[in-house]
């Protein structure tokens, strides 16, 4: 999913020119329901009957709510610090920009994988985190159009795209359907 959200740094930059900096983002709205609905859709009916579901315990719920609330309040420095950005973007130069955005994304992937436990965030967060910088770098050197996102975020996307796709085929792998005989209770 943060992949397919990263995609819209690569392509919305190409869209921009015709449509404006918001409806070049909006017209993902769609694909990101049609994203959503495709993991839903594999997580219901491909990887549950192979796993299963879990309950969490109080601890980890609890872990979870302060990651909701250190999400939310990161999000809205993040907003409010876009605005600002928008309002000063002639004074603000485009490195310090750049670093400003992958710092942000960094933090956010690390606050994540130390939440949710996910020790490969901590490497998209790096990926993430240095992708601004150096499609800045590239930009400024002639080496990439549009601040160098689409290469950049393209190449964290799907290096993304790549391990998840990578975890999917080692479930179905190694974690067949059960039989129906094994679950039923008579047996």
């Amino acid at each position: 999913m943060l992949a397919c959200f990263l995609l819209m740094f690569v392509i919305a930059p190409f869209l921009s020119a015709r449509l404006g900096d918001f409806w070049s983002s909006a017209v993902f709205l769609p694909f990101w329901a049609f994203v959503y609905l495709v993991i839903w859709l594999i997580r219901k009916y491909v990887i549950t009957p192979r796993l299963g579901t879990v309950n969490f315990g109080r601890a980890r719920r609890a872990k979870l709510t302060k990651f909701t609330v250190l999400l939310f309040a990161f999000n809205l420095i993040a907003l409010i610090l876009g605005i600002v950005a928008l309002l000063n973007l002639g004074g603000v130069p485009g490195l310090l920009f750049a670093v400003s955005l992958g710092i942000l994304l960094w933090i956010a992937c690390i606050l994540a994988a130390y939440f949710l436990d996910l020790d490969r965030l901590y490497i998209y967060g790096l990926l993430l985190g240095l992708s601004p910088p150096v499609g800045e770098w590239l930009w400024t050197h002639g080496y990439a159009t549009h601040h160098g996102f689409p290469i950049t975020f393209g190449l964290s996307a799907g290096i993304m795209i790549l391990v998840g796709l990578c975890r999917f085929v080692r479930v179905l792998r190694y974690n067949p359907i059960p039989d129906e005989g094994l679950l039923s209770k008579d047996a």
